[in-house]
C-alpha cells in the first residue's frame, strides 16, 4: 500500500499550524550574513531582515543535500513509501536541483520532485493542492502527480517591488528590465513566466498606480461562477496589503483570502515594500 508524503521549502509561506496540521513537511532555506547564517522562518524573522538591511544585504542559501537526504530518510523510517517534494522555481534557486540529485540516489523509498515554477503562495497553494489529492484513496501517485502538474499552470502570481535594487543585487532580476524606467518612477508589474523566471507582465508609471493595476489584472481573471483563494502577500508594507484584501473581501467568487508576510529568504531578493497578488481556483 502506498503512503505518500509531501515535502516543500519554506518559501511556500505556508503557516506553521498548516505544516502541522496537513503533516507537510518544509525544507528550510538559508539567509547567510557575513558573521552568523539563519534557517529561514525557523530562528529568523521578516523584520530582523529589513532592520539588518540598512547594515548589510545578506545572501541566500539552499537546503544542503545532506538536510535533504536526513528528511527523506527520516520519512522513510517513518513508513512512507513515496514522497513528493514541491519547491521553489527553477528558475529562482536551485534546490530543486539540490533534491533531484539526492532523490535520485534514495534507496527503497520513490521520490519524484516537482518544479513549481513558483514561490510565496504559489507553491503554498500548490501543495495544499497535493495534500488534498492524498485524500482520495482512489488516485494513483502518478495520478497525483499528473494533477499536480496541471494545477501548477492556472495558477497566477503577481508582484510589484519598491525597486529592482534587491531583485539585480541577488541576481534574480530575470527577463525583468527597469533601469531606465526607474529613474522615470516605472514599476514594472512582474509574474513568472513557463521558465520559472520573472518577467515584466506590465510597466505602470507610480507605485500606487502599479498596485491599482495588479489588482485590476487579477479581478479580470475572475470568471463568473468559479470560486477562488486570494493570496495578498507582502515585505514591510500591511497597510496597502491590507486594503488590497478589503478590495476583494466581499467578492462573491473570492472564497477565501489570505494575508501573509513573505518570509525572509524572500525578503532578501524583494526588499522591503513588495506586494504580491496570487489567484488559485479552489479545489
Amino acid at each position: 500500500m502506498e503512503k505518500i508524503a509531501i515535502v516543500t521549502d519554506s518559501t511556500s509561506d505556508l503557516k506553521q499550524e498548516d505544516l502541522e496540521k496537513y503533516d507537510i513537511r518544509s525544507l528550510p532555506l538559508k539567509v547567510n550574513f557575513a558573521e552568523e547564517q539563519y534557517l529561514d522562518r525557523v530562528d529568523i524573522t521578516p523584520s530582523q531582515v529589513y532592520e539588518a538591511m540598512e547594515e548589510e544585504i545578506p545572501t541566500t542559501s539552499m537546503p544542503s543535500p545532506q538536510e535533504i537526504e536526513d528528511l527523506y530518510t527520516e520519512l522513510k523510517e517513518d513508513g512512507y513509501t513515496h514522497i513528493i517534494s514541491l519547491h521553489i522555481s527553477g528558475g529562482l534557486s536551485a534546490t530543486c536541483d539540490n533534491c533531484r540529485m539526492v532523490a535520485a540516489e534514495m534507496d527503497d523509498i520513490e521520490v519524484k520532485v516537482i518544479d513549481s515554477r513558483m514561490l510565496s503562495m504559489g507553491l503554498g497553494r500548490l501543495v495544499l493542492y497535493a495534500r488534498k489529492l492524498l485524500e482520495n484513496e482512489e488516485l494513483s501517485f502518478s495520478e497525483i502527480l499528473e494533477k499536480i502538474r496541471e494545477k501548477r499552470d492556472e495558477i497566477e502570481i503577481y508582484f510589484v517591488v519598491k525597486t529592482l535594487k534587491y531583485l539585480k543585487e541577488g541576481g534574480r532580476i530575470g527577463k525583468v528590465s527597469g533601469t531606465l524606467g526607474e529613474l522615470l518612477s516605472v514599476k514594472p508589474i512582474i509574474s513568472i513566466d513557463e521558465e520559472g523566471e520573472y518577467f515584466t507582465a506590465e510597466k505602470v508609471r507610480g507605485r500606487a498606480r502599479s498596485i491599482a493595476k495588479m489588482a485590476s489584472i487579477i479581478e479580470e481573471k475572475l470568471e463568473e461562477g468559479r470560486e477562488y483563494f486570494l493570496d495578498v502577500m507582502h515585505a514591510d508594507a500591511e497597510n496597502e496589503a491590507e486594503k488590497l484584501r478589503d478590495k476583494f473581501a466581499d467578492m462573491p467568487s473570492i472564497r477565501e483570502i489570505f494575508l501573509g508576510e513573505i518570509s525572509p529568504v524572500m525578503v532578501v531578493h524583494a526588499g522591503p515594500g513588495l506586494l504580491g497578488m496570487c489567484l488559485t481556483e479552489v479545489y
